[in-house]
């Protein structure tokens, strides 16, 4: 699927594997040795919390962008994840976040709201 940044107008990233499951949430980018620049995975939550959201790096190999949405896509926080740290809390409650390659955190700031699927 296609992410959309609604508050500036444009296309984020061209190609986001949504991932709902333990298992898949889980795994995550582990073991992958590169991410695209229109790559990323949505990792799909079933409610607002701080610890349901944390997410891991470890056996990740490369920095990644990490941004943590609220149940209405809107970014609460936002982070550079480096390799094999072994965790990384938003600041206040999410549901989702978004991992992607870094740049993205160019052209996301908190407050912004995110949207999934086709033409905004």
């Amino acid at each position: 699927m296609t992410v959309w940044n609604e508050t500036r107008g444009e296309r984020l990233l061209e190609h986001v594997r949504r991932c709902a499951s333990f298992l898949c949430r889980l795994r995550g980018l582990t073991f992958r040795r590169s991410l695209g620049d229109e790559e990323g995975l949505l990792l799909v939550g079933n409610r607002e919390s701080r610890a349901d959201t944390a997410i891991h790096m470890f056996f990740v190999f490369f920095p990644i962008a990490a941004i943590w949405l609220d149940q209405n896509g809107h970014a609460v926080d936002a982070k550079l994840a480096r390799p094999f740290r072994p965790l990384y809390v938003p600041r206040v409650p999410a549901r989702d976040v978004l991992e992607g390659p870094p740049t993205l955190l160019e052209r996301v700031r908190v407050g912004d709201r995110l949207r999934f699927g086709g033409a905004p």
